[in-house]
């Protein structure tokens, strides 16, 4: 058989690939997907948009120590910034993938004196278990085979995270969809039934349809400081579109909830096109 005709090798379902443009930085794939960008050198540096656009969000929120519930876990960007952006702040992490948590700790090992702990639980299983009024910050950032699981985005978990955050605590939550956002716009319907106020962040050509990409959403029991939102988003690098509670609510006007008995995955991602050097 001629050599174009034989079977390439299986990719790795788990690859660490040394990003030589900057030094200390690694990306992590999954299942051919860009999954997570860390910095060893500097965990406060964020690579990826929706990471940063996170953090724009995240800088709203009162000064201090946060206690969080990170639902996925990834490469741990979001928790090693948080343990140097938001000192002494306590932070869980539910992720079902033990062979990835080993290969993180191995391959990107925690700062020395971290207060991050890994349950080896899915996200839904995993908040079912905590206590009510337990966390100021949820972070939803899980993905399965490249997409969103269908559990996590449905009315009925939302009112769980709901049970679990304080008072004015939050809702942070990475998504993706391809244009149209019809996916996205059952999400927004879920988190406004439950929480009353939600923002959207993303890329100026994601919200107008040009390509498939991240979502950032948030959602609170308390309005939200979109006027210093704003001021945090222009010292990003990539330009970010905000959309507010009335915003979203006219866009997606007669969208359904996600609900136990009609849930599903985000759309398919793309899986190629890129690679770091």
């Amino acid at each position: 058989m001629a050599q174009s005709q034989q079977e390439q090798p299986a990719r790795p379902r788990i690859e660490f690939v040394t990003d030589y443009d900057h030094p200390g930085g690694t990306m992590l794939i999954m299942d051919a997907v860009r999954q997570s960008y860390v910095d060893l050198d500097d965990p406060s540096y964020l690579d990826f948009e929706y990471m940063q656009y996170f953090a724009s969000v995240l800088a709203v929120l009162p000064d201090g120590p946060l206690t969080t519930t990170h639902i996925g876990g990834g490469g741990l960007t979001l928790p090693r910034y948080l343990s140097v952006a938001r000192p002494g702040s306590t932070q869980l992490v539910l992720e079902p993938d033990a062979e990835l948590m080993e290969l993180v700790r191995e391959k990107l090992p925690l700062p020395r004196q971290h207060r991050i702990r890994v349950r080896t639980v899915d996200g839904l299983a995993g908040v079912a278990q905590l206590g009510e009024a337990s966390a100021d910050l949820v972070v939803l950032d899980a993905y399965a085979d490249g997409r969103v699981p269908a559990e996590l985005t449905t009315v009925e978990f939302f009112a769980d995270v709901s049970r679990v955050l304080r008072g004015s605590g939050m809702l942070l939550a990475n998504v993706v969809d391809e244009p149209g956002l019809k996916y996205v716009a059952r999400v927004v319907a879920g988190l406004r039934e439950v929480f009353g106020h939600v923002l959207l962040v993303a890329s100026q050509d994601v919200l107008k349809g040009r390509r498939f990409g991240n979502v950032v959403l948030a959602a609170s029991a308390d309005a939200f400081d979109l006027t210093e939102l704003h001021r945090d988003l222009r010292r990003q690098p990539f330009p970010a579109a905000v959309r507010d509670n009335d915003e979203l609510a006219t866009r997606f006007a007669g969208a359904r909830p996600l609900s136990a008995a009609d849930s599903q995955h985000s759309p398919e991602p793309i899986r190629a096109g890129w690679r770091v050097r």
